[in-house]
């Protein structure tokens, strides 16, 4: 990294318990025993006052899991290729590549490629539903096809997991602006959410305070948290999100 060529600023903006933005130019190093050959940020955590854990890995060539990782009880988890070739589960998957893993199944994963790959890795505790059990899924989300948000032209939306699913208490997705595009309204809910901001820039709002936003940053928003967002600039402001969903609240 060297010395810096500036005084030290950042647009970080953490509040514990409610909201935070991270830039990617203040992202560190961990060392995760599990993992070689992979330089690792964790973006999110309980310590935060998250419900979930998330990271984002790069990866060497030859790199990756040396024992299941997130193998722990009751802990499911996701991983999305944003670029690079990778083997995940015994799935090869590339940009876009995506994979599921059920509770208590854990993921090994490497890169198979000869460039660096780059990941973002998700996993939390499950809530069970009688006797359903979630699956694994992948695919690639550059197959699907983006639908029409809200009923807004200039807003898109895909899903990674399915929807009509009660045995799945999480999903992922990618949420796009266009040029102008919005949400329809301030949102005020009690999921949380961690994005991954993959194209483009917008203005988000975290409770009171409207933020710039850009590829790289990556957000997240507590239970109840006010939110919404602009699309700005001359292309897609998108972002992979994560959502709890299909299940009460535990008292």
């Amino acid at each position: 990294m060297g010395y810096p060529s500036d005084v030290l600023s950042s647009r970080a903006v953490i509040k514990p318990g409610l909201f935070a933005v991270i830039p990617e130019s203040g992202l560190v190093n961990n060392i995760i025993p599990v993992l070689k050959g992979c330089r690792t940020s964790i973006l999110a955590s309980p310590k935060m006052g998250a419900g979930f854990v998330e990271y984002v890995i790069e990866i060497e060539p030859v790199g990756g899991t040396v024992s299941p990782m997130s193998a722990e009880n009751g802990v499911e988890c996701f991983l999305y290729c944003i670029s690079g070739s990778i083997k995940a589960n015994g799935v090869t998957l590339s940009d876009g590549g995506y994979i599921y893993s059920p509770p208590d199944c854990g993921m090994i994963f490497e890169n198979c490629g000869d460039c660096n790959a780059k990941i973002l890795f998700y996993k939390q505790k499950y809530i069970p539903f009688g006797d359903k059990l979630p699956y694994e899924v992948s695919g690639n989300i550059n197959n699907t096809e983006y639908r029409i948000y809200d009923d807004m032209e200039n807003v898109l939306i895909k899903d990674f997991l399915p929807t009509d699913d009660l045995s799945f208490d999480m999903n992922m997705h990618i949420l796009a602006f266009k040029p102008g595009g919005c949400h329809p309204f301030v949102e005020t809910h009690v999921q949380e959410h961690g994005a991954y901001i993959l194209t483009g820039e917008g203005m988000y709002l975290m409770e009171d305070k409207w933020m710039p936003i850009k590829k790289n940053d990556f957000m997240w928003f507590g239970a109840f948290v006010q939110q919404g967002a602009y699309g700005v600039g001359r292309e897609l402001f998108s972002y992979i999100y994560s959502k709890d969903c299909n299940r009460d609240v535990l008292l």
